[in-house]
Order: structure tokens, then C-alpha cells, then sequence
């Protein structure tokens, strides 16, 4: 294809991503320079006739308004949000470090700050919610392939019941079921004989529940991809590797699998992505007294009880997706090399 034609295809898509994707993500940049002005507080003296004075401070409202209205994106500040103490916090990393006198009693006091503790749940949920996603997925389309034609219309709506409700309510049920009232966690107290269990009093019990919870919702997607991908593969090579004698698994792990290899490394990049920003469950299930994420703390920076703090939540923003990244930058690397060797 000549290099005009191309990009008079690609135009439009380049267009959408440079106003959807570039310019927002310059502009976060930019607004993570920079911190709230501070308010302008004025004293006053009041005196009584027969009486003492009394000193009172109060905002200036019209002088703080005046200062905002004369450099809207606030007080430059460069990269000091990036590296105090709510997010990378470079100085108490590095003293926690000259201090501590074990690798397990520094991650314990990382854990202690804010940034970093929430960096450990959206890893810890990313890496372990999407091979699971990915392979319950795998297997249930596995399974629909080779139920009879009657019954592959109901397995397949009953698979996708996860997409189809809305993830907020859906969370919100498994809330409900878990809750100390409910049917599920009446049934852990039950089991493990501890009546006040439940999901507010036990941080292993609430990680668990997200992790099942993200894994039963993402699985749909993988589901539907997979199975659109089963339907390609060759039957000729599967029908001459059971005359070779090859049994089922093997059939999955030598034709099948590497058959679909372009559509695993595709899942694990939309999978990666959408589970590095974790953030509807945590609401849902009101965890965030034991388990927060970085998309959490971007919401929870832009609701604070005084006022949003844009530079905070836009200096988050920034490191989420510089860690969204170094996360897909290798797959995509492979996917190149691969496709410059002709095996994709």
C-alpha cells in the first residue's frame, strides 16, 4: 500500500487518538506541576469597651478567589508532588531503608505509606485476576465448544451473565451476600466459628473477595475471544492429531493453544490494562479500610472534605500510567518481533 493511501486511512484513528488519548494525557501532565494556592487567611482584633480583645483569623474570600482567578492551575510546584510523602515519598523511602534492619521489616513499613500500599493491591490484583480470568475463560470455552448444539445458546448467555449486569450492581449483590447478614457470610461464620467475621473486620477475607469478584467478571471477555478463536482453528490438524493418538490435553497444549497465541497475547494486554485501573470494586464493597488502588487514590484525591486536590490526582494519573507501560510495553515488544518473524 503507498505511504499516501495509508495514512489517508490511518488519518482519522490518528486524529481520535491524539484529541482523546495525547492532548489529555500532556494536559495531566502539566496539571500535576502544579499544587492548590493556599488560602489567603487575614487576622482581625476585635476589642470590647470594658473587655479584653479577641483575635480571629478568617479566609479572604475575594483575595484567595483573585489569586485563583489569576493562575488557574495553582502554585507551580514541578515534580515536588511526584516525590513527597503521599506519593513516591523518595525521603522516607530512603530513611525507612538506612533504618530497617530486615527486607520484611522495610515492606512492612512501606505498607505504612499511602502510595505504596496502594501500588501493592493493584499489582498483587492485576497479576493474579488476570491469568485467572484468562484461564476460566479458556476453559469455558473449551467446554461450550463441545456441549451439543441445543444447549450451547443457554451455556453461552449464562456465561456472559458477569457483562451483562452492571458492574457497580453486580459488586454491590456479592456486598450484600457477603455482608454479616448475608447468606455467604452467615456461612463463613458459620464454617470458621467466628461470628463477628466478616468483610470490614478481615483484610485476607476482603482481598479474597475482590480477586473472586474480578475474576468472575472479567472472564466473559476472555470467554467471548477465545471462543470466536476456537472456531478458526484447523480441523484437519486436530482430526490428524487424534489419529496420531494424542490425547485432549495435548491437543489443547500443541494445536489449539498455539493457534490462539495472537488472540492470549491480545486478551493479556486489554486484561492488564483494564485490571491495573481497579477501582469500581473497592467502592462497591466499601474496602477501602483494607485494600485501596491507585485508581482510588486518584478518586479519593479529588474528593477530599476541604477541597480537590487536581495536582495530587493528575501526579497519580501520571504514574499509573507510566506503570501501565512498563507492563505492556514488553508484550508489545514480543508481538513485534514476532510479527517481523512471521509467527503472528
Amino acid at each position: 500500500m503507498p505511504h499516501s493511501s495509508f495514512f489517508r486511512f490511518m488519518a482519522p484513528s490518528l486524529i481520535a487518538m491524539l484529541l482523546f488519548i495525547a492532548l489529555p494525557t500532556v494536559s495531566i501532565f502539566v496539571q500535576s506541576l502544579y499544587v492548590e494556592h493556599p488560602q489567603v487567611l487575614i487576622e482581625t482584633e476585635t476589642c470590647q469597651p470594658l473587655g479584653g480583645c479577641v483575635k480571629e483569623t478568617t479566609v479572604d474570600v475575594a483575595a484567595t478567589a483573585k489569586l485563583r482567578s489569576e493562575a488557574p492551575l495553582g502554585q507551580f510546584n514541578g515534580l515536588g508532588t511526584y516525590v513527597d510523602r503521599n506519593h513516591l515519598a523518595i525521603n522516607s523511602v530512603g530513611l525507612l531503608w538506612s533504618r530497617s534492619g530486615s527486607l520484611g521489616e522495610f515492606v512492612s513499613g512501606m505498607m505504612n505509606l499511602r502510595f505504596y500500599r496502594a501500588l501493592a493491591f493493584t499489582l498483587f490484583y492485576c497479576f493474579l485476576v488476570t491469568p485467572l480470568a484468562m484461564a476460566l475463560g479458556f476453559g469455558i470455552a473449551l467446554a461450550v465448544n463441545v456441549v451439543p448444539r441445543l444447549m450451547k445458546g443457554p451455556v453461552i448467555f449464562f456465561s456472559l451473565v458477569p457483562m451483562l449486569i452492571t458492574p457497580l450492581v453486580g459488586a454491590l449483590i456479592l456486598f450484600w451476600m457477603l455482608n454479616s447478614d448475608g447468606i455467604l457470610g452467615v456461612a463463613l461464620q458459620v464454617l470458621f466459628n467466628d461470628p463477628g467475621l466478616s468483610t470490614q473486620s478481615s483484610a485476607p477475607l476482603t482481598w479474597i473477595m475482590l480477586i473472586v469478584y474480578g475474576t468472575w467478571t472479567n472472564a466473559p471477555f476472555s470467554f467471548i475471544v477465545f471462543y470466536a478463536g476456537l472456531q478458526a482453528v484447523s480441523r484437519d490438524t486436530l482430526e490428524a492429531a487424534m489419529i496420531d493418538g494424542a490425547s485432549r490435553w495435548e491437543r489443547v497444549r500443541y494445536v489449539v493453544l498455539p493457534s490462539l497465541k495472537p488472540l492470549v497475547l491480545f486478551v493479556l494486554l486489554v486484561q492488564l490494562m483494564d485490571n491495573f485501573r481497579v477501582f469500581e470494586p473497592i467502592i462497591s464493597f466499601n474496602a477501602s479500610a483494607n485494600a485501596t488502588s491507585l485508581a482510588f487514590d486518584i478518586y479519593a484525591s479529588l474528593n477530599t472534605q476541604t477541597s480537590q486536590l487536581f495536582g495530587s490526582a493528575a501526579a497519580t494519573s501520571v504514574i499509573t500510567i507510566a506503570f501501565i507501560a512498563v507492563l505492556i510495553v514488553p508484550i508489545l515488544a514480543r508481538v513485534a518481533r514476532e510479527l517481523q518473524a512471521g509467527r503472528v
